[in-house]
């Protein structure tokens, strides 16, 4: 087996709408609404990828072994250069905690800045070197 590509992972927040809401607002990621199994799900859509939300203490089955809302750590990419990513966090009200750093990424060098999501899930955004 090779695998090619991330589709999607999963975060559990303790408050969904929150975490939509800082998503949305911060990471400009659209909100979705999909049914699996006959219930409503929520994620958040950039590119060709997406994050799933489980609600804190109502994971959908199957889950992870110990959900845990905050245990998150994860990077993204953008084209936006990081200055402008730090200015627009800082007009958004969100602690940058580090950066801007040198990286090692999936294909490469990085440049990077870390903060923190709502539940404390630790986002690092960067742009390729």
């Amino acid at each position: 087996m090779q695998i090619s590509a991330l589709d999607h992972f999963v975060l559990t927040v303790a408050d969904v709408d929150v975490s939509v809401a800082f998503y949305a607002r911060v990471l400009g990621m659209t909100p979705v609404r999909f049914s699996s199994g006959g219930v409503t799900r929520v994620a958040l859509k950039f590119g060709a990828q997406k994050i799933n939300l489980h609600q804190q203490g109502a994971e959908f089955v199957p889950h992870a072994r110990q959900p845990v809302a905050g245990s998150g750590d994860f990077c993204l990419l953008t084209d936006s250069p990081l200055e402008a990513v730090m200015s627009h966090l800082e007009a958004e009200d969100v602690e940058v905690i580090e950066g801007p750093v040198a990286k090692t990424g999936a294909t490469g060098p990085l440049r990077s800045v870390y903060f923190r999501d709502p539940d404390g899930n630790l986002v690092e955004v960067s742009n390729q070197q």
